[in-house]
């Protein structure tokens, strides 16, 4: 995300393994809804977006397996960590979603969590999964552009 005039960013996790396993199309913003004390919990840090994805249920969206860690100093005795949380976006926007993600086969993932003026939003992800010689194509790039690198790194000496 860039930082414009909708306020200042600071990015708390980011899901590198979407990008290598998914091709994504378009991004949107959406708010989360949290309980307790998982806000200080994310002003911590203690987020993982690994394993996470976004379902489209009864209308409404969901962040599904995103692992937020238990504040250090809450009581909570029956918090679960991976519980399911809710979304925010205008309903226009869950509609068109949901009918790109039913129609054409895409699908949801988040790719990073931030703050932004004081609240956590998500970046939501539209994308299509990548199969197999995709992923070993994007290796090999990958590996050729640190060869590259590294080549020019010590031509200069």
């Amino acid at each position: 995300m860039r930082n414009d005039t909708r306020g200042a960013i600071k990015v708390i996790a980011d899901n590198k393994k979407a990008f290598f396993n998914y091709e994504i199309i378009e991004h949107f913003e959406a708010g989360i809804v949290l309980k307790g004390a998982e806000i200080k919990a994310l002003r911590e840090g203690k987020i993982s977006l690994q394993e996470s994805y976004i379902r489209v249920i009864d209308g409404e969206l969901y962040l599904l397996q995103a692992y937020i860690k238990e504040y250090s100093h809450s009581n909570d005795k029956e918090y679960d960590p991976i519980r399911k949380r809710k979304l925010l976006m205008h309903k226009k926007e869950i509609f068109k979603l949901a009918s790109k993600v039913e129609v054409k086969g895409l699908t949801l993932v988040p790719v990073k969590a931030y703050f932004r003026n004081g609240f956590v939003k998500l970046d939501v992800a539209l994308a299509r999964g990548k199969n197999a010689p995709d992923k070993r194509n994007a290796i090999k790039e990958r590996e050729q552009k640190i060869e590259a690198g590294r080549a020019l790194k010590y031509s200069k000496n």
